[in-house]
């Protein structure tokens, strides 16, 4: 299974970036294999809107099956589960690594709606 980490760094260790639509970039992370590649998400870190969407639809061609975040708006959100991808909230403050860990373990679980309104700083 392929699960996107919304990552601030381009390694297992770096902090997972509250912002789904606006992470620096996603740790795409292979269960099967445990590897993982940094997927770049610069071209919406800037985006007057539509990042949400356009980081959903990213996430969604990379064959990702779950995202971890911290939080996900109501957009991306909708284009997300549009696409069979569940939407796992709330891994704020911890690393990518301790992220996966808590969602494996079963300490964070899908979400089953967007925890913020639309363009949420």
């Amino acid at each position: 299974m392929k699960i996107a980490i919304s990552s601030q760094g381009n390694n297992l260790d770096s902090a997972v970036e509250p912002r789904f639509g606006r992470a620096a970039q996603f740790i795409l992370y292979n269960t099967d294999t445990d590897a993982f590649e940094v997927v770049p998400n610069s071209q919406n870190l800037n985006a007057p809107q539509g990042a949400g969407i356009k980081a959903a639809e990213r996430v969604s061609r990379l064959g990702a099956e779950v995202v971890i975040t911290g939080h996900c708006g109501p957009k991306a959100y909708q284009t997300l589960a549009a696409a069979g991808i569940q939407v796992v909230l709330g891994a704020e403050g911890t690393s990518v690594v301790q992220a996966l860990e808590n969602y494996k373990s079963g300490q964070l679980k899908a979400s089953e709606s967007p925890d913020v309104a639309g363009h949420w700083e």
